[in-house]
């Protein structure tokens, strides 16, 4: 499965200089637009002196396991890697936060011991490599 078709992302333009500048040359991509899930954004080439960090991930929330695990393995299958928390980084190192509607549900439970619960159980499985557990995070609850 192609990352786009997993996670609606497409490439809208790729713009390229049109000549030599300091820390590049003709050619060399500027910018590029692209639309994920319906938010246009903008890439800037910023060179090796703005690498990217995990400071900045794109959150995906998700309806399910099942839907968790596509995308997950979306990222992860085309040249990712997992992180910590529920995140992995595509094979360009942008950050991804694959994150289940009944996480954040259970995590903010109006009762206090059931969110903590929940939160435990996260920490638990997110401080790991992986994505989260939809099923231990509602068995926590």
């Amino acid at each position: 499965m192609a990352l786009s078709a997993a996670c609606r992302c497409l490439l809208d333009a790729v713009h390229r200089a049109p000549g030599d500048y300091p820390m590049g040359q003709e050619g060399d991509v500027l910018t590029v637009e692209f639309t994920v899930m319906g938010i246009p954004c903008i890439g800037l080439n910023g060179g090796p002196i703005f690498p990217h960090s995990e400071a900045f991930s794109f959150q995906v929330a998700t309806d399910d396991q099942a839907e968790t695990d596509r995308l997950w393995d979306a990222i992860i299958g085309n040249g990712g890697q997992a992180s910590q928390c529920g995140r992995c980084k595509d094979r360009w190192g942008v950050s991804w936060q694959i994150t289940p509607r009944a996480l954040i549900a259970a995590i903010s439970d109006p009762d206090p011991a059931a969110a903590r619960r929940a939160f435990g159980a996260m920490m638990g499985m997110g401080m790991g490599m992986g994505k989260i557990d939809v099923a231990a995070i509602e068995a926590a609850r």
